[in-house]
């Protein structure tokens, strides 16, 4: 690696980030001129989320650092504290690093504690997945906020990249690249499914469903309800369904749904949760289901490039653009159960999905090769043009 290499560095805080960053590093760390930074914080540091920081170092990454932000608390102060730790820990991880460029993906709390840190050490940052809306979540303010910090954005689809420049962002840096989640199903070699049952401890059944229920931030005190809703559903499945639980993340709320979740797959011999699947593992489970039950990103991003059709339950993401394969619920059983039967009787069938085409990583790192001075990113003003894409 030359001495004048440029630091990209990356920062990733939950299984999910992970998961949609892979690629992108790898594609930075095989282009010339460039050197791969990584800082791993949030729940991959946390044993009660799989401590997966070891998951990364799996997948061949070397982590630079590690920025301790979790406390033991889900509530709306213990999240607001976790920032105010990160913005602290990411000033000495950044300071140590000094970054070329700091790239960011998403809206959760540890990336936005990041994104302060960085802004106010005036370092240059990239922002993937800018301009998506999900008016479910307070991860839709997290977002634009991050967008507003930002000076290069990767959007996922048109629709995103026109909100970015709606939002003020000169449209010369913004570029529609697709979701990089794709591209780990275009190049994954999937496991069977008796090595996926082996690795998750419960063979497949006759037929498969996985859910994935994370906090409705926007609606504090709802998200218990909705799962107890559920729960009711599920449990008038045929007994030939076998159900797989993703645990839901450290967003306020987190730790009850997790506790319910557990409560539920107890002493049921067709039901596993698990906290940590990892990336391998969890699209290979995708691909094997019949059907993606919750409110995750991934049903709607991931699934449709696997033929597998969705029920996503709520508001959490609402706004996003969706696939055919994807089956809307309100958060009751009656109509979660009926989105259920309608994805169940669609079943897996070609499915054309709107976030991209699986060669998001390369159009990425070439982009970032490409800008010859990092540092001249930092002027910028409000665009206030018309909304291209």
């Amino acid at each position: 690696m030359s001495e004048q290499s440029r630091k990209i560095c990356f920062v990733t805080g939950s299984r999910a980030d992970f998961g949609l960053i892979i690629w992108p590093m790898r594609a930075i760390r095989e282009t010339p001129g460039l050197k791969l930074q990584l800082i791993a914080t949030g729940m991959h540091l946390s044993p009660e989320f799989g401590y997966t920081i070891d998951n990364i170092r799996d997948e061949g990454f070397v982590v630079d650092e590690s920025v301790e932000t979790l406390l033991s608390s889900d509530s709306g102060v213990g999240v607001s504290k976790s920032v105010g730790l990160g913005v602290i820990g990411f000033a000495d991880a950044f300071a140590r690093l000094k970054p070329d460029l700091v790239v960011v993906l998403g809206d959760r709390y540890e990336t936005f504690a990041a994104a302060q840190a960085a802004m106010f050490m005036r370092l240059p940052m990239a922002h993937l997945f800018g301009g998506d809306v999900t008016e479910g979540a307070i991860d839709e303010a997290i977002r634009h906020a991050i967008t507003k910090m930002s000076h290069l954005h990767f959007a996922t689809n048109a629709d995103s990249a026109r909100r970015l420049t709606r939002l003020g962002e000169n449209p010369t840096r913004v570029f529609t690249v697709g979701s990089p989640g794709i591209d780990s199903i275009k190049r994954l070699k999937l496991m069977d499914r008796e090595t996926i049952g082996r690795e998750i401890g419960m063979q497949l059944g006759k037929r498969n469903v996985v859910v994935t229920f994370h906090p409705v931030t926007v609606e504090m005190d709802q998200s218990v309800g909705a799962l107890d809703e559920l729960f009711a559903s599920l449990a008038t499945l045929d007994p030939e369904f076998s159900l797989f639980f993703t645990l839901a993340n450290a967003d306020a709320e987190g730790r009850a749904l997790n506790n319910r979740i557990k409560a539920f797959v107890a002493g049921r011999a067709n039901a596993v949760a698990v906290a940590s699947l990892g990336q391998l593992r969890y699209i290979s489970l995708l691909n094997q289901a019949d059907v993606v039950v919750g409110n995750s990103s991934s049903g709607i991003y991931e699934a449709p490039s696997l033929n597998v059709p969705t029920v996503d339950i709520g508001d959490r993401q609402k706004g996003r653009q969706r696939a055919a394969s994807v089956f809307h619920a309100a958060s009751d059983r009656g109509s979660i159960s009926k989105a259920i039967a309608d994805a169940l009787a669609r079943g897996r069938q070609p499915t054309v999905n709107p976030y991209g085409d699986g060669e998001t990583s390369r159009r990425v790192a070439d982009k970032i090769a490409s800008i010859p001075d990092f540092r001249a990113l930092l002027k910028k003003g409000f665009y206030d043009g018309e909304a291209t894409t």
